[in-house]
């Protein structure tokens, strides 16, 4: 599956693995995965969308995500999540998000996060800011 392969994804992002991420069973919890997803997305938007998350008028809200867990990590594995939009919808977008060791071909774990953007005043559903979605035409997969 594309997936899994570090050519299907547009950007990457390191991410510092933590003591607190590993389980009892010596590797990282899989719940910690979608922190490592949240926080790549996010830094996108923050970097190159120019998301302004405490004033701005738009914010994305978590709708749906998930994740297929490949081969285990742990702490202190360099990481680095790589990123690239499936879908590009008015108010809400797909992200395809892969964790891989540093340097490593195939994924660790990938999956989906979607995002949809809301008004901050009144948190209904609003169309992505153009600025925001040239950069993530950018980024498309496809």
């Amino acid at each position: 599956m594309a997936q899994r392969d570090r050519t299907h994804y547009k950007t990457f992002y390191p991410i510092t693995t933590r003591w607190m991420d590993n389980d009892i069973y010596g590797h990282v919890n899989n719940v910690t995965y979608y922190s490592y997803f949240d926080s790549a997305a996010n830094r996108f938007l923050i970097e190159e969308c120019g998301l302004d998350i405490h004033e701005g008028d738009v914010i994305g809200f978590v709708v749906s995500s998930g994740c297929e867990y490949l081969s285990p990590i742990a702490y202190p594995d360099k990481i680095e999540a790589g990123l690239a939009i499936e879908k590009l919808g008015n108010s809400s977008v797909r992200y395809n998000i892969g964790i891989f060791k540093e340097g490593a071909e195939t994924a660790s774990a990938y999956g989906f996060f979607v995002h949809v953007f809301v008004t901050r005043k009144d948190q209904k559903a609003t169309p992505i800011p153009d600025a925001m979605r040239s950069a993530m035409v950018a980024l498309s997969a496809g």
